[in-house]
């Protein structure tokens, strides 16, 4: 079963598997060439601790929480929502977001797969970037934990942030590479996969526990090039589908 992609000469086509390890493989005579990878951070390099739904109560109150839940069922944008508060009421609401942040921050754990992933990508001359919807803050205690370093890696400080294609856009522009020739990796559907394909990057989702199914893809309009549910998966579909040289 083959799917157009919106690059012209591209097309996907779903391979079987057991565990899926892609949602899709490019099929073109001609490989496409892949220079950059772009990575969310929470959830994607790093394991999921931060408790989003306590956060999202804590800020919004329990009736507002539930309210919005139902009327954005794919997830709910706490900094966009709570940029027309007043100021005050703003400053609280962060306070709130960067306190459950940091307790994110004391359990930081590196996401299986990815230091190997990154010696792969630096053994290709692969350039490598981050970003996250987290502060500055979060990202140099990431390297400096783990010292896996990205360049550029960008926190929310840099506005617009996800969805918004621009973060990613600036990263392509600092590298000097085109959008087409750069893949963003992350775990969120709604900020991850629409930021890359806003850009007209290629996307992969890492869905580790099958969060994410075709129902979701029709409702947001947001078909991922790649589905996996573990970064480890990531290095053969590079290899497979794209032309990795220099």
């Amino acid at each position: 079963m083959t799917f157009l992609l919106s690059r012209a000469f591209v097309s996907l086509t779903l391979r079987p598997s057991s565990s899926s390890i892609s949602m899709a493989n490019l099929t073109t005579n001609a490989k496409s060439r892949l220079r950059g990878v772009v990575f969310d951070m929470d959830g994607t390099l790093t394991v999921p601790v931060i408790d989003f739904a306590a956060m999202y109560r804590s800020v919004l109150g329990e009736d507002e929480y539930k309210r919005i839940k139902a009327e954005s069922p794919t997830g709910i944008d706490i900094l966009h929502h709570i940029e027309s508060w007043s100021a005050d009421k703003q400053q609280k609401a962060y306070e709130t977001i960067a306190d459950f942040e940091k307790q994110g921050i004391d359990k930081l754990q590196i996401m299986p797969g990815a230091a190997e992933l990154c010696g792969f990508l630096d053994s290709k001359k692969i350039k490598r970037g981050l970003i996250t919807r987290n502060v500055k803050k979060a990202i140099d205690i990431f390297h400096q934990r783990f010292e896996v370093i990205f360049t550029p890696a960008l926190g929310r400080e840099f506005r617009p942030y996800k969805p918004n294609p621009d973060p990613l856009l600036h990263i392509c522009s600092t590298w000097d590479i085109p959008p087409n020739e750069v893949m963003m990796v992350g775990d969120s559907l709604k900020d991850d996969i629409a930021c890359g394909k806003g850009a007209g990057a290629f996307t992969c989702l890492l869905d580790e526990t099958g969060r994410y199914g075709p129902d979701d893809f029709s409702v947001t309009g947001l078909h991922p090039d790649f589905k996996v549910d573990s970064l480890s998966k990531i290095q053969k579909i590079l290899e497979t589908n794209f032309d990795l040289s220099p």
